[in-house]
């Protein structure tokens, strides 16, 4: 599986950036995973649900299944947070993982990047950003600029980037 991560303070538009680059790479015939970081607790279940009464009730794995979906929940219970590398191991493989967060990581990655946040780009500091796409020019950055609305052209660069080819989806 390839990695590509998508990375920038909070409010620069991250998520806002990746929800449109999935579709790009998906009608390019690539199958596409992805991983966020939270840097805060976090639920995807409410209190009252049997999965949540399940952990609630000191439960290590709680795996929900149905037609639609399955989804598994693991409870650190004071263990270590996982590591990036941790967490891709458990993922079923694709052509590509896109990555929100982890900026630490060394992996590939495009820098979102907005002025108005008022925090400095983080391009300068970290080789492993190839790119920034952002709302207005950067302040010299000699990298490649996207525009953020550039998302065929932002796939482009993320496929060439991780070097993996795209492919004519199936018809029928």
């Amino acid at each position: 599986m390839k990695v590509f991560g998508i990375t920038g303070w909070s409010g620069s538009g991250k998520t806002t950036l990746l929800v449109r680059l999935i579709p790009a790479l998906v009608a390019r015939g690539l199958s596409v995973s992805t991983v966020k970081h939270a840097h805060h607790g976090f639920d995807v279940d409410r209190p009252g649900k049997d999965s949540y009464e399940h952990r609630r009730a000191g439960a290590t794995e709680v795996l929900i299944g149905s037609a639609n979906r399955w989804a598994l929940m693991h409870e650190l219970r004071g263990v270590p947070e996982p590591a990036l590398p941790e967490l891709l191991a458990r993922m079923s493989p694709v052509d590509l993982v896109l990555v929100e967060g982890f900026k630490r990581n060394p992996h590939p990655k495009i820098e979102v990047w907005r002025a108005a946040t008022g925090k400095p780009p983080l391009f300068p500091e970290d080789p492993q950003i190839l790119a920034v796409a952002s709302d207005g020019a950067v302040p010299g950055c000699a990298l490649p600029q996207f525009g953020l609305d550039e998302i065929d052209a932002i796939a482009g660069f993320v496929v060439r980037a991780v070097g993996i080819a795209a492919r004519a989806r199936a018809v029928g």
